[in-house]
């Protein structure tokens, strides 16, 4: 078989004069080995490695050497936000929006699974997709739970306290070659063999999918009775796809990883690129983890952090839960400490990390990038113990309430236009626009919008002054002047009815949603002059946020807030210390090492200074250690002398 590109295409001299170009130094031999290797591994890279740059680098060096026409590279990643920081990188070199077309593919391991298998699964059964998401299949099965027809379902689930969470949840799973019906936890409420109850479950489930409304985790399912049912789809996809290359592999489910071993196990070489040491979402290893599971034990390992220097180095080398890994700091010597309170000084921790982060920091890298405030855990619970959240530090923080899929319209709008200019498809634009278009109007519909394939193209009905209304979004620049933005989603909310053939339920649930911001770029200019006119000695504030949003980010300065477990039991950074003092981490309770592996995330995310704030008495046994491994000890009532 012809390669899919030309045999050069890593050679050392081309790596080289792309890297200079790209102002790219590899000065470890582990860079090298990645960014030249052509067989399948995996690679244990260590936080700010630089991995989404080598990433970068290799795609456009094979971007620049690709031949054929019909066989593509697919890049996969868990996130959206990685998915575009890989397009930023390849939008970057001449020859990197190649990839951006037919025939290579770039999304996350959900998209894939959708679009090569589970969409034409469903159609193959005749059915036509409504939605693929959570929370307009929870509404839709709690809807369709109260029909006349499923009665004694909901006789038999309303004596049980998670009754309506096991219709909400239930999903499909393939068993032994078949789809069936189970429960949020693997189980389901009754046996749809011998019981009426058990059948309507059963039947609630089916009849929903005929509908064309499925759970996300559905689709997996779907796409692996596909494949069982078409053994030669996987050959296929491997023959179309001869390179893979999948990022972020530390959050990849376990189901996720059992579809990827069905899809590429026909020849397609398989790069795998991660941290398993980050997989925080994911509840633990499992007991039996796959023989494939990232990483395999003869992953290569990128070591070394080119974010921070040797102090962190060594403290997140301790903390290296699920593989043990000797990171190199070859970053900024940063600072490291802990910042000690009392019961009544608690208010008082940020203000006092603002002032250090002020002192120690030159302010332009503060202004271009402000302080950051993590926690575990956003919001108090039902414990007594305080302090247990980022809220008891920071009273009026007020944590997004939206689901993560419902981010403002705005960004939906820019993203999309920015694809249409990168892959010139118009029809990829529109598609990407319009379903963030369906998943910002959920809250305040009793139905879902119809796909746009339903959409009528005469200018004379309202799908196709809505059509109308995507292309002006696209190309004008309602994005840019808040009065026209607010008039173009005046339009739009104006035909929504039109289409759903019901009125709007609460108009207000989108006000957020659908509000304008400025671009990014135009606000951080902003910022700048504001600052230039500004004394010096002002402090920069500080954005605060939960350890998990912070993932993958870089952070001038960082404190990370003690909080409860997520038992409610014990503190994070208190149980920490006692294992960076001496303690052995793979002995740790499972709560312990779980706790530890967030401080993990957290602590690996600043170049100038991190800071852990924690209780003195808490602190009290580790801080002589802690001083002779170089932190500073800082008091929140003391002005910062050292203790």
């Amino acid at each position: 078989m012809k390669p899919a590109y030309l045999p050069d295409a890593l050679a050392k001299d081309k790596v080289e004069v792309l890297a200079q170009s790209l102002g790219l130094g590899l000065p470890h031999a582990e860079q090298w080995d990645f960014v030249q290797s052509e067989l399948s591994q995996d690679l244990q890279a260590a936080p700010g490695s630089g991995k989404t740059t080598l990433i970068g680098l290799k795609l456009a060096l094979l971007a620049g050497a690709w031949t054929s026409r019909t066989r593509g590279i697919c890049v996969l990643s868990h996130t959206n936000t990685a998915k575009d920081e890989i397009i930023n990188r390849l939008t970057a070199v001449p020859d990197g929006p190649r990839f951006l077309n037919y025939p290579h593919f770039i999304g996350t391991i959900q998209s894939f699974a959708n679009t090569f298998l589970a969409l034409p699964a469903i159609r193959a059964l005749g059915y036509e997709v409504q939605a693929v998401d959570d929370h307009v299949y929870e509404a839709a099965a709690l809807r369709l739970l109260e029909r006349r027809d499923f009665s004694t379902l909901r006789s038999f689930l309303s004596r049980r306290r998670d009754g309506l969470d096991t219709v909400a949840q239930a999903v499909f799973v393939c068993e032994a070659g078949e789809l069936k019906v189970t429960g949020p936890r693997g189980t389901t409420p009754a046996d749809p063999d011998t019981t009426a109850s058990g059948r309507q479950y059963d039947r609630l489930k089916r009849q929903l999918a005929k509908e064309g409304v499925f759970r996300y985790d559905d689709m997996y399912a779907i796409a692996e009775w596909y494949l069982i049912r078409n053994p030669a789809i996987a050959a296929a996809v491997s023959q179309r796809f001869p390179f893979v290359l999948l990022d972020e592999m530390q959050d990849t489910s376990d189901v996720q990883q059992h579809l990827l071993d069905l899809v590429f196990s026909s020849g397609a070489v398989v790069q795998r690129v991660g941290d398993v040491n980050q997989g925080i979402y994911t509840d633990g290893m499992p007991a039996s983890p796959r023989a494939s599971a990232f990483p395999a034990p003869s992953a290569a390992e990128l070591p070394v952090s080119q974010r921070f220097g040797p102090k962190i180095a060594d403290m997140a080398s301790a903390l290296t839960i699920r593989r043990q890994q000797r990171i190199s700091g070859a970053g900024p010597d940063t600072q490291i400490g802990l910042l000690l309170f009392d019961d009544h000084s608690v208010p008082e921790v940020v203000p006092a990390f603002e002032r250090l982060a002020h002192e120690l920091i030159p302010r332009e890298v503060l202004v271009r990038n402000p302080p950051r405030i993590l926690g575990a855990r956003l919001t108090k619970g039902t414990s007594a113990t305080y302090p247990q959240s980022l809220t008891c530090y920071l009273p009026d923080h007020a944590p997004a309430g939206r689901v993560p899929a419902q981010r403002e319209l705005i960004s939906t709008v820019r993203a999309a236009g920015a694809r249409w200019a990168v892959s010139g498809s118009e029809y990829e634009a529109v598609a990407e626009l319009w379903e963030g278009i369906r998943t910002t109007m959920r809250p305040a519909l009793t139905t879902t919008l119809p796909p746009l394939s339903r959409l009528e193209r005469s200018m004379t009905k309202g799908g196709g002054q809505l059509r109308l209304i995507l292309r002006d979004l696209l190309t004008g620049s309602s994005d840019t002047d808040e009065a026209t933005w607010n008039s173009a989603t005046a339009r739009l909310l104006a035909l929504v009815p039109d289409l759903t053939q019901e009125p709007l339920r609460d108009a207000s649930a989108l006000a957020e949603s659908l509000g304008f911001a400025p671009r990014l770029d135009s606000a951080a200019a902003d910022i700048a002059v504001d600052h230039d006119d500004q004394d010096l000695s002002e402090q920069v504030p500080s954005v605060a946020g939960s350890i998990q949003s912070a993932k993958g980010e870089t952070h001038a300065a960082t404190l990370i807030l003690e909080c409860l477990d997520r038992r409610g039991r014990k503190h994070d950074i208190h149980e920490t210390l006692k294992l960076l003092a001496g303690g052995d981490i793979q002995r740790a309770q499972k709560t312990v090492q779980h706790a530890a592996q967030l401080i993990f995330v957290g602590a690996t995310r600043p170049t100038h200074l991190l800071v852990m704030a924690t209780h003195r008495k808490h602190a009290a046994p580790y801080t002589e250690e802690l001083v002779a491994r170089g932190w500073g000890v800082h008091q929140v009532r003391d002005q910062f002398k050292d203790a």
